[in-house]
C-alpha cells in the first residue's frame, strides 16, 4: 500500500509540472500526430491532405479570431486556450480540403473564438467554444460535425488521454457517471434494435465520441459548476441527451448539442458573473511562502475550503502559462479574498507577476470550485492534517464563523522552523506542530510533536479518539502519500484529501 501511494505521489508530482491547459494541449497534439500517422498508413477514412488542411484552418482561425476579438474589446488573448479550441475543432469537424468544406471549418473557428467574448453573461462565457462553433455552422448549413476521433484505430490513445485528464482533474467519479449512463443507454437501445449486447458495447466505444467528449470537452473547467454533485448532475444530463439521440426536425441533437445543453445547466449552478479582484497587497509568510490579498469588485460566493483559478497575462510567461489555481485562505464573510502561495527559487513567472502587482491592479478569476469542505454539521469532530502551505484551505475554514465552534485538532507539519506560517491566525486553535529543529516560543494552545513527522503511535497518543473523527488531509502529493498510511494505522477511517499539484 505504501509503495503504491509513493508511486502515485511521484506521478501526481510529474503531472503537476504542467497546468491543465498545457496538459490538454500536449495530449491533443499527440493525438493529432497519431492521426496523421494512421492516415498515412491508410487506417483512417481521411487523407493526410484533408487532415492537414483541416488542422491548419481550425487552429489558425481559432487563434486569429481570438486575437482579433481581444484587440477589439481591449482584452488580453489567451493563446493556449485558442489553440486548444482549434485542435478540438480539428477532431470534431468533418475533415476536408475543398473550398466549401474549408470555409465551413474556418467559420467554425471564427465563431468558436467569438463566442468566448460575445456569448457571455456578466463577463462569463457560457458554452464550450468548439461545441458552439460546430453547432453554429451546422445550423447555418455550412459545415458538419463528424467527431471522427471516435474510430477503432484512435481508441487506445483517446482512452489513455481521457483517463489521464480525468485523473489529473480528479474527475473520475464524473467520468464514471457519464460513461455508465451514456454507454448503458446506447447499448440498451442498440440491443433493442437487434444488435448483440457485446457487439453493441464494442460499437459504442469505437463509433460514438463518448471518450473524446468526456475527456477533452466535458471536463473544461470554465463550463463546469463548482461542486462535485453538480458536476455529476451535468455529466448525467449530457450523457442522457447524447445517448437518446433526440431529433427535433430539422435538428439532430448530436454530441455537440448535448454538451451545450449541459453547459447551460452548469451555468445556472455556478458563479454567474465575471470575477474581478483588485490587488490590495502581499505579505511574506515564510522564506518560501507568501499571502496575497484582493478586494473583489462585487461580492464573490465561495465556501471555506474552495479554490479559485486566477488569470494573469504577463510578459515572458513560462511553460505554466497565464492561469493558476490557488486555495482560498480568507473567510467567506470578511470582504477580502486571500491566497497562500508557495514560492520556488526562482518563482514561476505567474507568481512573480502576482507578487509584483501594484495596489489597485486588477486580476480576473475564471472560476470558484472545490469540494474540500468541512461537514455541514459543526458538531462532527475533526482532525485536520496540513503539510506546509497545505494549511491554506484550513485557514479559510478556521477563519470562518463556524470554525471556532468545531471540535478540531490541527496536525501541522513544516519542513523547518522558519517555514512555520500563520502562527497568529492559528494561535487560539488546538495545533500539534511537527518540525525539525527548534521553532521557538509557541502559542499556549499548541503542542509540540516528538519529531519532524508523526508516527501512527504518536497520532494515537495525541488524538486518542481519532477513529471517530473525520480527517482532512492537505498538502503536496508526497505529504499525502506519507501521511495516509500513518493516519490509517492510527485508526483514522474517513479521510478527505486536497492535493496541491504543481505548487
Amino acid at each position: 500500500m505504501a509503495g503504491r501511494l509513493k508511486w502515485l505521489s511521484r506521478f501526481d508530482t510529474f503531472l503537476g509540472r504542467a497546468t491543465m491547459y498545457r496538459l490538454v494541449l500536449i495530449l491533443l497534439l499527440i493525438l493529432a500526430a497519431y492521426a496523421f500517422i494512421l492516415s498515412a498508413l491508410g487506417l483512417l477514412a481521411f487523407t493526410p491532405a484533408e487532415l492537414g488542411v483541416t488542422f491548419a484552418t481550425a487552429v489558425i482561425t481559432s487563434w486569429g479570431g481570438t486575437r482579433v476579438m481581444a484587440m477589439m474589446l481591449r482584452a488580453r488573448p489567451h493563446t493556449e486556450s485558442s489553440v486548444i479550441t482549434g485542435l478540438l475543432l480539428f477532431f470534431v469537424m468533418f475533415p476536408s480540403d475543398d473550398a466549401s468544406g474549408v470555409a465551413g471549418i474556418a467559420l467554425a473557428g471564427l465563431l468558436a473564438s467569438a463566442s468566448k467574448y460575445l456569448i457571455v453573461v456578466r463577463g462569463r462565457h457560457i458554452f464550450n467554444p468548439a461545441a458552439f462553433g460546430a453547432v453554429a455552422v451546422t445550423l447555418l448549413g455550412l459545415g458538419a460535425a463528424a467527431w471522427w476521433a471516435a474510430n477503432p484505430a484512435m481508441l487506445p490513445l483517446v482512452l489513455l488521454a481521457t483517463l489521464l485528464i480525468l485523473y489529473r482533474t480528479r474527475k473520475l467519479p464524473m467520468g464514471a457517471v457519464f460513461i455508465v449512463l451514456a454507454v448503458g443507454i446506447l447499448v440498451v437501445r442498440l440491443a433493442a434494435g437487434g444488435t448483440d449486447p457485446a457487439a453493441a458495447l464494442q460499437l459504442v466505444f469505437v463509433s460514438y465520441p463518448v471518450l473524446f467528449l468526456l475527456g477533452f470537452m466535458l471536463t473544461e473547467p470554465l463550463t463546469l459548476p463548482p461542486r462535485r454533485w453538480q458536476q455529476l448532475l451535468v455529466a448525467g444530463v449530457v450523457a442522457v441527451v447524447l445517448a437518446l439521440q433526440i431529433s427535433i426536425p430539422p435538428v439532430f441533437l448530436g454530441p455537440e448539442y448535448a454538451l451545450l445543453i449541459g453547459n447551460a445547466v452548469a451555468f445556472g449552478m455556478g458563479q454567474r458573473r465575471r470575477i474581478r479582484l483588485r490587488f490590495e497587497g502581499s505579505r511574506q509568510l515564510t522564506p518560501t511562502s507568501a499571502e496575497v490579498s484582493f478586494i473583489p469588485d462585487k461580492p464573490v460566493r465561495f465556501e471555506p475550503g474552495q479554490y479559485m483559478e486566477l488569470t494573469l497575462p504577463h510578459a515572458r510567461a513560462d511553460r505554466r502559462g497565464f492561469r493558476r489555481i490557488f486555495s482560498i485562505s480568507s473567510a467567506s464573510d470578511d470582504g477580502t479574498v486571500r491566497f497562500g502561495l508557495r514560492l520556488s527559487d526562482p518563482p514561476s513567472s505567474f507568481k512573480a507577476a502576482l507578487l509584483n502587482l501594484r495596489p489597485g491592479a486588477h486580476v480576473d478569476a475564471t472560476s470558484v470550485a472545490g469540494d474540500f469542505l468541512l461537514p455541514a454539521d459543526p458538531s462532527v469532530p475533526l482532525m485536520l492534517f496540513a503539510g506546509g502551505i497545505g494549511v491554506t484551505p484550513f485557514l479559510s475554514q478556521l477563519r470562518s464563523p463556524a470554525g471556532a465552534e468545531r471540535d478540531i485538532i490541527l496536525i501541522y507539519v513544516v519542513s523547518a522552523p522558519d517555514e512555520l506560517g500563520y502562527v497568529d491566525e492559528l494561535a487560539n486553535f488546538r495545533v500539534v506542530l511537527f518540525c525539525p529543529g527548534e521553532p521557538g516560543p509557541l502559542p499556549a494552545a499548541w503542542t509540540r510533536g516528538g519529531g519532524s513527522f508523526p508516527s501512527a503511535d504518536e497520532l494515537r497518543s495525541l488524538v486518542p479518539d481519532l477513529d471517530r473523527r473525520r480527517v482532512y488531509l492537505s498538502g503536496s502529493p508526497s505529504t499525502l502519500a506519507r501521511a495516509k498510511p500513518v493516519i490509517r494505522d492510527a485508526g483514522g477511517r474517513s479521510i478527505r484529501t486536497d492535493a496541491f499539484l504543481g505548487y
